[in-house]
């Protein structure tokens, strides 16, 4: 069965990597090189139809150089990731999704943290330009647009975030809750067109920062919102080890919450260094589908796997 999954975290690998930082080894061979968790050819072994690419930098790189860290992401989903292989199609209308061929993987640039931009909306202009369609205005710090999901002060979003969540709406991007605080949760979905939880699990089931409470997650679904599920252990279990079933408790309660059509995955792949056992990178994707096939329907499993975000793109709401 067939896959989108809306985060990883390949993109910042493969700079590490090229920067020769924490991997000596690098720079990495995007399509096989074991370190990326979701390579190209475990992508192909998982049936993974769909990935999203993150944008991801570090809180520790200073403010000065983050935008040219984050254009140095860019350039490496434009030369090894979609350059190098003539089978990943860079997804630049959500109508794309309907034209993919068999054997074809389209591939999604996304914002993780509006912290590369500054204060700057020309910037994320730019970005949109560039090809981002998703974007989680935090990551777990503070910055100019909000806080993020492990600030202390937890407040909501600022005036300059709320302008960000309209430019968001005006070009059909969603704007991605899983970082944000939960004042921040409540602006965005106030203001938002598009809203998704890329990377999160019910906080019912795991209490941690990142993680929805149920009534979080009972308004993304009124809003035709979509919340994929992560596999990060931390976020399951509360601990560093999980199992699929562990995971299916999550999904389980987001379906009693009337979730079964708003469900989907978001793998952090890459930005995670503990994983459930039996979904240690991208090629192991169909042990979840299969484990999801004895508990619900192949409709229903459909649904989790692709249909449902097909079902809730910008453009056919």
């Amino acid at each position: 069965m067939k896959i989108i999954d809306t985060h990883c975290d390949a993109l910042l690998k493969l700079q590490l990597g090229k920067r020769k930082q924490y991997y000596q080894n690098g720079p990495f061979d995007y399509r096989t090189s074991e370190e990326i968790d979701a390579n190209l050819t475990r992508l192909n072994q998982g049936n993974v139809a769909v990935q999203f690419y993150a944008i991801f930098i570090h809180p520790d790189v200073p403010l000065d150089e983050k935008w040219q860290h984050a254009l140095e992401q860019v350039d490496l989903f434009y030369t090894d990731v979609i350059g190098k292989n003539p089978e990943v199609r860079h997804i630049q209308n959500w109508r794309d999704l309907d034209t993919l061929r068999d054997g074809e993987i389209g591939a999604v640039l996304a914002l993780e943290g509006a912290d590369p931009i500054g204060n700057d909306l020309m910037k994320l202009r730019q970005l949109f330009r560039l090809g981002v369609m998703s974007v989680g205005l935090t990551w777990n710090h503070a910055n100019y647009f909000a806080d993020g999901a492990e600030e202390p002060r937890g407040g909501g979003l600022t005036l300059l975030g709320k302008e960000a969540i309209k430019s968001n709406n005006e070009h059909l991007v969603f704007s991605d809750v899983s970082h944000s605080t939960i004042n921040g949760f409540w602006d965005i979905l106030e203001i938002a067109d598009y809203p998704i939880a890329t990377h999160s699990n019910a906080r019912a089931i795991c209490d941690h920062p990142r993680n929805l409470y149920d009534d979080q997650v009972q308004a993304m679904f009124n809003k035709n919102g979509l919340i994929h599920v992560v596999f990060h252990p931390p976020f399951i279990t509360g601990k560093e080890e999980a199992t699929i079933s562990d995971l299916l408790k999550h999904i389980d309660h987001l379906c009693a919450l009337g979730g079964v059509k708003h469900i989907g995955f978001g793998s952090d792949f890459d930005g995670i260094s503990s994983f459930v056992k039996g979904l240690e990178n991208a090629s192991k994707y169909q042990n979840l589908i299969n484990e999801l096939l004895k508990h619900y329907s192949d409709e229903e499993v459909r649904g989790f796997a692709y249909q449902n975000f097909l079902n809730h793109r910008p453009e056919i709401r």
